[in-house]
């Protein structure tokens, strides 16, 4: 009987030592938004090819709604610079506390259109930034997309810079408080785990966020009457791991895992345009009234927000705004 015991045990021990899933190490992947949104498709297509591609030797746990920080999405990027959370899927502009340079993105109407953007995120401007990252801490793995960044509120039609005069509007990091203040907004900062119920009681009266990566996948729509696709900020997200787990990786590791990062954010943006083209004509669909502005009239709103956008150019530095605005020059804006 003791022998059989041994030989069963051996047996059990072979089967795990050979089958990878059941040494399969979890990674906490934290994100800001639902599980209803394309970030949460994101990580979770990230999941998947990693376990794909290192043959179950990894299993990533997504946690939506920045929970593992507490609820607040700015403090997630410091925690996965000091190994506190493993993997972080985040915009550029929820890192700005512990980055300022990452406001680059963000500037208002910098950008003109996907190419442009694709430039810089996809290109050498990006770069810049994840050197910066890096010495924080974060590796960045890829880029992903928020968007571009439209107007909604329960006020009034928003059809020129006057609009947005004692508006009490949402925001989600410094700069655009400054550029609410140029506009003549009142901007709240607020993590977006409480907007929806802010905006449900009245306590601000509206908010700013991509279409196809927020507005429509957490229902925003549902509790805001106007919307403006004014494109006034463009939002990218990263998908970053901590670099102490990062360099105890080996190489092989290393590029299966910038791998499937990469395969799952061109997912991820894929989908999120995708859900932006269709999302104005849905959006009608479903009641809330879309006024989409002339190019005269986004040059207002262009002009009024040019002092936010030279005050955050300064603190972003002239080597990472010169190398943005390089590379759009040479992007066609058609």
């Amino acid at each position: 009987m003791k022998m059989t015991t041994k030989a069963t045990l051996a047996a059990m021990l072979a089967t795990t030592v050979l089958s990878g899933a059941a040494y399969a190490e979890t990674l906490r992947l934290s994100h800001n938004t639902g599980d209803t949104t394309t970030w949460h498709l994101g990580a979770e297509r990230f999941g998947e090819l990693l376990a794909e591609k290192t043959d179950g030797a990894y299993d990533v746990r997504v946690f939506p709604n920045a929970q593992l920080s507490g609820g607040d999405q700015m403090k997630q990027a410091e925690m996965v610079g000091r190994g506190a959370l493993d993997i972080v899927v985040t915009s550029a502009i929820n890192v700005t506390p512990l980055v300022p340079e990452m406001a680059v993105f963000s500037l208002p109407y910098l950008y003109a259109n996907y190419a442009q953007v694709d430039a810089t995120t996809q290109g050498e401007p990006a770069k810049l930034l994840e050197d910066i990252l890096r010495d924080k801490g974060i590796e960045v793995l890829a880029w992903g997309e928020n968007g571009f960044r439209e107007v909604t509120n329960n006020v009034r039609p928003i059809t020129s810079p006057d609009d947005m005069k004692g508006l009490n509007m949402r925001v989600a990091g410094p700069m655009y408080i400054d550029v609410m203040n140029a506009l003549g907004a009142n901007p709240q900062q607020m993590q977006w785990g409480e907007t929806m119920t802010a905006l449900q009681q009245g306590v601000v009266d509206g908010q700013e966020n991509p279409i196809g990566a927020v507005i429509i996948p957490q229902q925003v729509f549902e509790v805001q009457k106007y919307l403006t696709t004014w494109h006034y900020s463009y939002d990218p997200i990263f998908l970053g791991v901590s670099t102490q787990l990062w360099d105890g990786l080996d190489a092989e590791i290393q590029e299966e895992m910038r791998a499937a990062a990469t395969e799952a954010m061109e997912y991820q943006r894929e989908i999120t345009r995708e859900s932006t083209e269709d999302g104005v004509a849905f959006l009608r669909e479903n009641g809330m009234e879309v006024y989409e502005p002339s190019e005269d009239e986004l040059a207002a709103f262009r002009t009024a927000t040019q002092p936010a956008f030279d005050t955050w150019a300064d603190k972003v530095g002239t080597e990472i705004v010169g190398s943005f605005q390089d590379a759009i020059a040479a992007t066609p804006a058609n």
